[in-house]
């Protein structure tokens, strides 16, 4: 994402009190309540200026769409995007119609229009999606916007994974044309065994590098993603390993992966958390749960809190309106990581080689509307007055107002425009995963058929009624009725076990009511 936009830019709580210590991970020890935790989140109607808000989020939408793509630009006016920011698209075209900015007339057609893209998108060697596409013609491109392939990112991803499981949910009639996008697509090096998250990159001798993938809060984030699709995404899933800060009397957690070893920063910044507020209420992916009141996965709202709770404490300190997270410049060096802490430092601004740029610090209208609709505060209020007239009225919002007073950072972008979208109809909505009544569809059939070929690294499928059930074993696929056997009575039997990628006996874990799955 950091290249693209720079490349871009160049050319223009649980319950009421303290969360429970259960499911936290080790080295969460330190449990002295923090004011974020007894905050709940915005809930109820849009007020006048709220909707007027989102309207012109929307705008930015409406400048930059496509109509031979149905892709939209990731920056105002360039024709360029991501799979990043093609996610947070998604998000703005759902927020529209739910708060009723669109009709469900505009949202199909927009939406149909993405999907006939996605079915026949050149993917980076026939693998994934290239990290970046040309919106007008749908053609590989690179950072420069110049025909070519350049990798995949896997954060990128699970992010637009996400969104697309989301949709599914919430327009099954949408399901199976999102499903035969996600068949295409080759996963076997986006995760190993150990469900460890890969990008690619292509070096200097054009051949293909697999590089691990993502640092704590991003890394976990898109895991979810891909774990909603069935994928073991263990290691990915882990925050370890982690450490703690003090700054300004909250212990905030970071990525202890050295990056002088790694060549990866260790950013702290508010968006993965936010995003995994809104769109999944910090719960653990297959949480069914309707009570948003509650946070199945308890480490990340720990963490969530603690991110908050400096930024809030920065401002009571230091009297700065804070709201940090990765965002675009108009002026060079056009994308910085505006970091809590990064690299040894707090509050550190940085390129992404790793250059010091205080000066262009900022809030970031993204992180700061986020977090008005996750905590509800006196400080969030702060925040949303400071950025509510923040926006080019042909245009939508601003980037983010930077810190040292010299006004707007004066670009505009999709992700920056569409997760203030997202978060005006989590107020009004709440979580914004919202399971849909259709259980399964293309996807699960496909990958639960022994005649289909599986030979992309996708997860096994299995219907809960053609199973044996013994609560002393767990789930396991029929002796008599599995894959295996099938194929060994029509002589197609897998040579050795270790190709055999439906053989029984294999545990399943559940996926959804009426379905169970074996990742690959």
């Amino acid at each position: 994402m950091n290249k693209f936009a720079i490349a871009v830019a160049a050319v223009l709580t649980g319950c009421a009190g303290v969360p429970a210590t259960a499911n936290l991970p080790l080295g969460v020890v330190d449990m002295t309540p923090l004011p974020a935790w007894s905050y709940p989140h915005r809930s109820g109607p849009l007020n006048k200026r709220e909707m007027a808000m989102a309207r012109m989020a929307w705008q930015y939408f409406q400048n930059n769409y496509q109509s031979e793509t149905g892709l939209v630009n990731a920056v105002n006016d360039y024709p360029s995007t991501t799979m990043w920011d093609t996610a947070s698209y998604l998000g703005a075209l759902v927020a529209a119609r739910e708060l009723e900015i669109i009709e469900k007339t505009q949202f199909d057609t927009w939406l149909v229009n993405l999907l006939k893209t996605f079915t026949t998108l050149d993917l980076f060697r026939g693998e994934m999606p290239n990290k970046a596409y040309h919106t007008k013609t749908a053609k590989k491109v690179d950072y420069g916007n110049n025909p070519g392939e350049i990798g995949f990112s896997a954060l990128d991803l699970g992010r637009l994974l996400l969104w697309f499981k989301i949709i599914k949910e919430r327009y099954p009639e949408h399901g199976n044309a999102i499903d035969r996008v996600v068949l295409r697509w080759d996963f076997r090096n986006t995760i190993d065994k150990t469900g460890t998250l890969f990008g690619a990159a292509v070096n200097k001798e054009k051949k293909t590098e697999y590089l691990q993938e993502g640092r704590l809060g991003y890394e976990e984030y898109a895991a979810k993603g891909f774990q909603l699709w069935g994928f073991n995404t263990t290691r990915a899933s882990m925050p370890e390993p982690f450490n703690m800060i003090h700054i300004y009397g909250v212990k905030v957690p970071y990525d202890t992966r050295d990056p002088r070893m790694f060549s990866q920063h260790n950013y702290v910044v508010s968006e993965s958390y936010v995003l995994d507020g809104i769109e999944l209420n910090w719960d653990h992916p297959y949480d069914r749960s309707t009570d948003d009141k509650k946070h199945s996965q308890r480490w990340m709202e720990n963490f969530a809190h603690r991110v908050y709770q400096a930024q809030e404490n920065r401002f009571r300190e230091a009297g700065i309106l804070t709201a940090r997270s990765e965002h675009q410049l108009d002026r060079a060096p056009y994308f910085v990581y505006d970091t809590i802490y990064s690299t040894g430092y707090t509050w550190n601004t940085i390129t992404d080689t790793g250059q010091h740029v205080p000066e262009m610090a900022a809030i970031a209208l993204k992180a700061a509307l986020g977090m008005w609709a996750v905590w509800q505060s006196p400080y969030t209020d702060l925040l949303f007055d400071a950025i509510v007239d923040a926006y080019d009225p042909k245009k939508g919002y601003y980037e983010g107002i930077f810190e040292n007073g010299t006004g707007p950072i004066k670009a505009q972008t999709a992700n920056n425009n569409g997760i203030m979208l997202a978060s005006l109809l989590f107020k009004v909505q709440g979580k914004l995963l919202k399971w849909g009544p259709v259980d399964g569809g293309l996807w699960e059939s496909t990958n639960a058929d022994p005649f289909a070929e599986n030979s992309k690294g996708r997860p096994v499928f299995v219907r809960r009624s053609n199973q044996l059930s013994d609560p002393s074993r767990g789930s396991l696929m029929p002796r008599i009725f599995g894959p295996t056997n099938i194929l060994k009575a029509l002589g197609r039997a897998p040579d050795t076990a270790e190709s055999c990628f439906t053989c029984e006996d294999q545990r399943f874990k559940d996926y959804s009511p009426s379905w169970q799955v074996r990742p690959r």
